[in-house]
């Protein structure tokens, strides 16, 4: 009998094990990265560590440099979630006024007094990209375009960075992702462009806690073609998070659509 009981209880103790080995590996901040880490694990960190916001509204100072010239302008942010991204461009004077929605793209500049409403054209066609309301959201709010927890994804090593790149994906943009394993906060993704030379890399290289979320304080965009680099920092001032906001636009009368 008392073998009987030892047998089962070496059995018991093999199944706790055998279960316990099943399970998901936690991954834990670290000043390095863990090689081989289990990735799904890493990716469920990740998007719980995203910023939860109902509301932002920030002032930035937006920085825009061609290697030829460089421009300073102001810009007002105001952002609902899945609902509007609003923005007020001033240079001692107001100078434009854009407005995001999931419907689409509103816009007006009063230099040459023109003005567009439609679908996301606007901001993809320069760019031969396909950008939709939720990438400007996640620009904003440090957030990947395409979400690691969706997918497989590889990991590649490197001593800083946990690096990501999606598997079997054949089309779209084609992101590397860095992220801090010890804050698991976005701090890079990079895109090549499909059909053109260009790449397009975001760097968020500093964020700020505003009532316990993370939210970038820093970012730059870098858009390149192997001959032209054009770069644009963002330097996020008197950011909060407001219970309520308004998103004021109207475009005024007189004013020349612009078509794509």
């Amino acid at each position: 009998m008392r073998n009987r009981k030892n047998i089962l209880g070496i059995i018991a103790i093999g199944v706790f094990f055998t279960l316990s080995a099943c399970k998901s590996v936690a991954v834990l901040p670290t000043n390095t990265p863990v090689k081989n880490v289990d990735v799904n694990a890493l990716a469920s960190k990740i998007k719980g560590n995203y910023p939860k916001v109902n509301r932002l509204r920030s002032r930035i100072r937006a920085v825009y440099d061609d290697g030829k010239r460089q421009q300073q302008i102001i810009v007002q942010l105001r952002m609902e979630a899945q609902k509007t991204v609003w923005m007020s461009a001033s240079m001692v004077i107001p100078i434009a006024k854009l407005m995001v929605t999931k419907q689409g793209v509103s816009f007006y500049e009063k230099f040459q007094k023109n003005y567009f409403q439609g679908d996301f054209e606007l901001i993809n066609a320069p760019f031969n990209t396909f950008f939709t309301f939720d990438d400007i959201e996640n620009l904003f709010l440090g957030k990947p375009f395409l979400d690691p927890s969706l997918g497989k994804w590889k990991q590649i090593s490197n001593p800083q960075y946990y690096i990501l790149i999606p598997q079997g994906r054949k089309s779209g943009l084609q992101p590397t992702l860095f992220f801090d394993p010890s804050s698991f906060l976005l701090k890079e993704q990079r895109f090549l462009i499909p059909g053109s030379l260009q790449s397009l890399t975001i760097k968020y290289t500093n964020h700020q806690r505003i009532q316990g979320e993370y939210i970038p304080q820093e970012i730059e965009i870098t858009l390149a073609d192997g001959e032209r680099l054009q770069k644009l920092n963002l330097e996020f001032t008197r950011t909060d998070l407001p219970g309520a906001i308004s998103f004021p636009f109207e475009i005024p009368q007189g004013y020349k659509q612009l078509s794509f």
